[in-house]
């Protein structure tokens, strides 16, 4: 390869790198938000409230995974 090719992709790769560690942090921020509006909605309704909640989503996810049928490849 020339010099000139290696640089461009060294400059190509740089910029990558950059572009990922910014997506990094900004997931970072998300995740921040998201546990912090988390916790706040918990602090508001209550405990018992949200235990409630929280067994109602258990709920409504088990009922998704029993409805959810997985491909019988048993072929006799």
């Amino acid at each position: 390869m020339k010099e000139g090719q290696l640089i461009q992709m060294k400059k190509r790769i740089e910029g990558l790198t950059s572009i990922v560690k910014k997506l990094i942090q900004e997931i970072q921020a998300n995740a921040t938000l998201a546990q912090g509006t988390l916790t706040a909605f918990q602090l508001h309704i209550g405990k018992d409230e949200w235990e409630k909640l929280v067994e109602e989503l258990k709920d409504i996810e088990k009922r998704n995974n029993n409805t959810d049928k997985k491909l019988d490849l048993d072929v006799e």
